[in-house]
């Protein structure tokens, strides 16, 4: 089926074979799927496991090795320090959404781009009168994609401030409350007020 996931089997000696063209296939060629938007999956022909995120971080490694790099090296320290943190899970959903945030940027950008063909000097011209006109609508759309951004990540601390209230609630320390849910707190401070003129004991 054209739909079907593409199966990549792993042999032993790390030698990739694709059961769709029934051929050895190199990391490169993995690469030039991803860039080709197919769908593939990489498993251990012995076992079976998946292997599919094991494959696309060499590739990752190998392009980081290569060329100009995209991760810094504080980008990784950063990275590292998050493994085995109570933000772990968060940051990897965080930096997912930022992903399809940006790929939904980039997919606007391309569709407002005209076609270039040929290289003509009336296309180079009709495309720099693109930019000079498109230069705000740019602007706003990476501003969206940077508030919105913003917004999850705004959205990622107070959901795990909230949890470190609640959980610290229930041991009496001074400074974690928990927030106030339907009045309840203004109502009990209200109720525990002693009447006017008196001084609670």
């Amino acid at each position: 089926m054209a739909d079907s996931v593409r199966l990549i089997k792993k042999y032993p000696n790390r030698r990739l074979y694709d059961t769709r063209t029934s051929a050895y296939i190199t990391l490169a060629d993995v690469k030039d799927l991803v860039l080709k938007n197919e769908k593939f999956q990489v498993v251990d022909a012995k076992s079976g496991d998946d292997l599919t995120r094991s494959i696309l971080l060499q590739i990752i490694l190998e392009e980081e090795s290569t060329g100009s790099p995209m991760f810094t090296s504080d980008v990784l320290t950063q990275f590292i320090r998050f493994y085995g943190n109570a933000m772990q899970g968060m940051m990897g959903s965080y930096l997912e959404r930022n992903m399809q945030l940006f790929n939904e940027l980039q997919k606007r950008m391309q569709e407002q781009s005209p076609s270039m063909h040929g290289g003509s000097k009336a296309s180079q011209d009709l495309w720099n009168q693109f930019t000079a006109f498109q230069g705000p609508a740019m602007q706003s759309l990476v501003s969206s994609y940077m508030d919105q951004s913003r917004n999850m990540f705004l959205q990622m601390q107070e959901k795990v401030q909230n949890q470190t209230r609640n959980m610290f609630t229930g041991f009496g320390f001074p400074g974690f409350q928990a927030p106030p849910q339907d009045g309840s707190a203004e109502a009990a401070s209200v109720a525990d007020a002693p009447p006017a003129g008196e001084k609670k004991s």
